[in-house]
């Protein structure tokens, strides 16, 4: 129970810093919970779980806010959902060991797009097929489907395989690739990670790997973190943040690779 205790203690801290830049967090809340002692399949499945809690209670504010583009989300995030499902699915096929070895790439991966500038990018000019000139609100963005489709679809099979949400490689694509406004791609992407997230738990729940007793708890701090974080993430700049997310994400990886080496030789399970 005290462990349980500690780690909701800590998902919520992270809920509201994730919430504030459209990120679910399960780059954290992986680590936290084999930290704390479940096996890698299960740590997954809980993080999903809590991830999509997290960012249905974020998107409930943004949508308020009028920050989340549903079109963009509906247009972009199926090839994601799918093939998080089929990640989480067949998660079983490889060892825990090498999910956390993918994890640990991912994750340092994550935290040199959270270190790039996002400078927004006005749409050009002139229609090409698959650019899509997409007006919201007073934004005016090019989203070019040939490099988002494939990304949000890679993205969302391996987070579904290790139990995040994708939202790391989501933002970045979004602001980067298709000049979306910050404040919008951070909305939007609650959105897409709460179905990210929903989809690759069913995958990871068919399976036998959810635990109520760490999942529940966890939710139910997640969900006040996600109110509370996208209620801040309206009121101020979330790319300030980013820097601080980069490093921490960076620190989480070093995290696991170290539980990696330590399991390997039989110092932790």
């Amino acid at each position: 129970m005290s462990r349980i205790v500690a780690v909701s203690v800590v998902i919520f801290a992270v809920a509201v810093l994730m919430a504030m830049t459209g990120r679910g967090g399960g780059n954290f809340y992986v680590p936290v919970l084999i930290g704390a002692g479940a096996p890698m399949h299960e740590a997954a499945t809980t993080a999903q779980f809590v991830l999509a809690s997290t960012a249905v209670a974020a998107s409930l504010v943004f949508q308020k806010f009028k920050a989340v583009d549903w079109k963009l989300a509906l247009v972009i995030d199926p090839p994601t959902d799918v093939m998080a499902f089929v990640g989480g699915y067949y998660a079983h096929r490889f060892a825990g060991d090498t999910l956390k070895l993918v994890f640990c790439g991912l994750l340092v991966l994550a935290g040199f797009f959270m270190l790039r500038p996002a400078r927004e990018r006005a749409a050009g000019s002139g229609k090409r097929f698959g650019l899509w000139q997409r007006s919201f609100g007073e934004h005016t963005y090019s989203v070019n489907l040939w490099l988002a489709l494939p990304i949000t679809a890679a993205t969302g099979l391996v987070a579904g395989m290790v139990g995040i949400s994708g939202g790391s490689f989501k933002v970045p694509l979004m602001v980067l690739a298709c000049g979306v406004p910050m404040r919008v791609a951070v909305g939007t992407s609650s959105v897409m990670v709460a179905a990210t997230a929903l989809t690759g738990f069913s995958g990871h729940a068919l399976r036998g790997d959810f635990s109520a007793a760490w999942a529940v708890p966890a939710a139910a701090v997640a969900v006040a973190g996600g109110l509370i974080g996208g209620r801040i993430s309206v009121k101020t700049k979330p790319e300030r943040l980013k820097r601080i997310f980069a490093y921490t994400t960076f620190a989480a990886a070093a995290f696991m690779a170290v539980n990696v080496v330590l399991s390997s030789n039989g110092i932790t399970r």
